[in-house]
């Protein structure tokens, strides 16, 4: 069997030109420019390139992009002085609070205190419920689990009725990940650290999604022969004599001949996490102005 390179770079760069369009269009019709404001606490490289490129891919996309850092000792209280006044920012129609904040600031009373609708994370205990609820339509869903649903439309077209394994469930990407997969009408099984079986559990699945955070977890044999593989992963493993490399939760190698369809790590799931933000800041500005939704 040809297994099937799923693109995400590809998918995401056309879902980014939609969001473009849409906000080219809102400046020359209503005179609405969506702005985004990143915040980021402390200093770890890995998140402030992070926002960086957020910055950068918001600009690109016609879309205001607002920038705090600040220190690694700012303290709770600041920070959530600092949302109320986001909160208040008209100019402000997403805010996004880098994860992870540093050990002295409790991150749920962070995400709680952001306005629902400029949660573009969808974070907050209000989108999650109306996502849970069936009011997808209103809420604002998670990025990497609607960009792992975009790959997954263009992949498997007919997902009504098919059976989905999530493996993780983290309130960033499992839960919300099997909501929309429940949904599309699908049967979905969220596998965790205490499921029994898991490889008998994945030979079931017409659809895998992996998002546990361990290199190369799933093997090749675990997977149906025909399955659509959705790998969230990004794992930094060492080569001996060489430099690091980016690996998933799936062996990617093993799973080829096997699986029908495959997203790479990297170059798969991780360009359409960013582009959702954008599209989910595009919806928070229509929402919040009563202004009609783009279709993107």
């Amino acid at each position: 069997m040809l297994t099937k390179r799923i693109d995400g770079k590809a998918r995401a760069k056309r879902l980014l030109a939609d969001v473009a369009a849409a906000a080219a269009a809102l400046k020359a019709g209503p005179g609405i420019v969506p702005g985004l404001c990143a915040v980021l606490v402390g200093s770890d490289p890995a998140s402030q390139v992070y926002v960086g490129s957020k910055g950068k891919a918001a600009v690109a996309a016609g879309i205001q992009s607002f920038q705090h850092r600040l220190s690694e000792t700012t303290s709770e209280a600041e920070l959530l002085a600092l949302i109320g006044k986001l909160n208040a920012d008209d100019r402000v129609d997403g805010i996004l609070v880098q994860l992870p904040l540093p050990k002295h600031i409790d991150p749920q009373r962070v995400i709680d205190a952001i306005d629902p609708a400029k949660d573009v994370d969808g974070f907050h205990a209000e989108n999650v419920g109306r996502l849970w609820s069936g009011g997808r339509a209103r809420a604002l869903v998670p990025c990497t689990p609607y960009g792992c649903l975009l790959l997954l439309r263009d992949a498997s077209p007919a997902l009504a009725g098919a059976e989905a394994v999530v493996l993780g469930r983290s309130n960033i990407v499992g839960k919300p990940m099997a909501a929309l997969l429940l949904a599309e009408n699908c049967t979905v099984t969220l596998v965790h650290s205490k499921s029994r079986d898991i490889p008998a559990i994945l030979r079931r699945a017409d659809i895998v999604v992996a998002a546990v955070g361990r290199p190369e977890f799933v093997r090749g044999n675990w997977i149906r022969p025909g399955a659509t593989v959705i790998d969230v992963g990004i794992n930094r493993v060492e080569i001996s004599g060489g430099k690091p490399k980016l690996v998933g939760d799936v062996a990617y190698a093993e799973a080829q001949g096997i699986a029908a369809a495959i997203t790479p790590v990297p170059g798969g799931v991780g360009p359409m996490t960013i582009a959702c933000l954008l599209r989910n800041t595009l919806i928070a500005a229509c929402r919040r102005r009563g202004h009609a939704e783009p279709a993107v």
